[in-house]
């Protein structure tokens, strides 16, 4: 039966009634907070075009570490700026690199807060990619070791869950051996396993200092016109001991989302990177969009899509508006 009989605004007619018979649920629980941390004492350098977001020394960081506690944010993801950078990114796997300091530091004061590390290289190499070069390209297999290195001192230090971004063949399987050999078996894996080659990365690179500086990252990033390619590197990480899968960026690749949830049993995360956050604050300072909505939409959107995991810039934001 159609009109009169059925009228769907009977269920839109009050935010009480709106709430109960609501499909997609947002909670603070959902969301990783991205934090960037550098060395140094009292640094706490706002990020000119992610405004809100800070690089940030050890003791600034713990500050924001103990507001995600307190609204119940679900975690935190640490990148780390070094003091210098090499041709071999060796600042990505020093046992006293700023990540396994931050590490540390946190696990001493927040021991229950989810620290999740960035396993990558670009902050850390002189020439911002994300492994060794070798003739004018990344040499794959030898960036492999970097990785395990850097993700196995992450692990000493206490993260809980590294997350490997470089989007090196084989990364998670030479991963999970070098955590498994070192006694890590417990040590999940949240692979960056649809790393698109997005534009919308641009104001992270300024907060990470990782601009390459010859070349693009495209011939180890995903085309953007790819799906197929995208469950086919997701099936490849599984079998080689991922955990969880992430999806970057999130909203332009809502569909790789939908599929990725469809596909895989297990959970799924996806990043709204720094340009989606980007576009919506310049937005709201332009007066064109409204801040808490746009907010809410653009997660509830993700999340709909099928993440499970969302990591987000407005992670703070959200959650209070969901308190």
């Amino acid at each position: 039966m159609a009109f009169p009989v059925h009228r769907k605004r009977r269920l839109r007619a009050s935010e009480a009634m709106r709430s109960l018979v609501r499909e997609t649920k947002l909670a603070p629980t959902q969301f990783i907070y991205p934090l960037f941390v550098v060395p140094g004492k009292g640094v706490r350098k706002e990020i000119g075009s992610m405004p809100g977001n800070y690089q940030l020394s050890v003791d600034e960081l713990l500050k924001e570490c103990a507001e995600a506690v307190s609204l119940g944010i679900g975690g935190i993801i640490l990148f780390g700026i070094p003091d210098a950078k090499d041709e071999f990114a060796s600042g990505a796997y020093a046992e006293d690199g700023i990540v396994q300091q931050a590490i540390r530091a946190i696990k001493n004061e927040h021991p229950k807060l989810l620290v999740i590390t960035d396993v990558c290289n670009c902050e850390y190499t002189s020439h911002g990619h994300c492994g060794k070069i070798v003739d004018g390209d990344v040499d794959n297999d030898t960036t492999l070791e970097w990785l395990s290195a850097a993700a196995l001192s992450h692990a000493q230090a206490g993260a809980d869950i590294v997350a490997p971004s470089d989007m090196m063949d084989g990364r998670v399987g030479a991963i999970r051996k070098c955590l498994d050999d070192h006694g890590f078996q417990k040590t999940p894996i949240l692979s960056y396993a649809a790393k698109y080659a997005s534009v919308f990365y641009g104001p992270f690179r300024e907060a990470a200092e990782s601009a390459p500086q010859f070349g693009d990252r495209r011939s180890y990033q995903m085309d953007p016109a790819n799906s197929r390619e995208a469950l086919h590197e997701m099936q490849l990480d599984l079998e080689e001991g991922a955990d969880m899968l992430m999806v970057k960026p999130a909203m332009p690749y809502l569909d790789i989302i939908r599929m990725a949830r469809e596909e895989f049993p297990v959970p799924i995360a996806a990043y709204q990177v720094s340009g989606e956050f980007s576009m919506i604050m310049a937005a709201v300072r332009n007066g064109w969009l409204d801040h808490n909505r746009a907010i809410l939409e653009s997660l509830t959107c993700i999340h709909r899509a099928g993440a499970d995991i969302i990591l987000t810039y407005f992670a703070k934001d959200a959650a209070r508006l969901l308190g």
